[in-house]
C-alpha cells in the first residue's frame, strides 16, 4: 500500500521520470501554468520526455504525474 498518493507530484530527476515510464502512470506536461500535454512517456533523453508522440523539453516543462 502506497502511504502518499502521486497525484500532481513533480517528476523531477531522472529516476523519476523513468519510474513513471515503467509503471506506465499518466503525466501532466505544463510549460508554467498551461497545460500542454498528458499521456504515458513513451521515451526519454538528456533533453527532452516524449508524451503521445510529441516531444516536451526538460528544461523549459514541468512533468507531473496525472493520478
Amino acid at each position: 500500500m502506497r502511504s502518499k498518493s502521486r497525484f500532481m507530484r513533480s517528476l523531477t530527476s531522472d529516476i523519476e521520470l523513468y519510474t513513471a515510464r515503467i509503471d506506465r502512470a499518466p503525466i501532466v506536461v505544463f510549460i508554467g501554468a498551461e497545460l500542454v500535454g498528458s499521456g504515458l512517456i513513451e521515451d526519454i533523453t538528456e533533453t527532452s520526455v516524449a508524451v503521445k508522440g510529441e516531444r516536451y523539453l526538460r528544461e523549459v516543462c514541468t512533468f507531473k504525474y496525472a493520478g
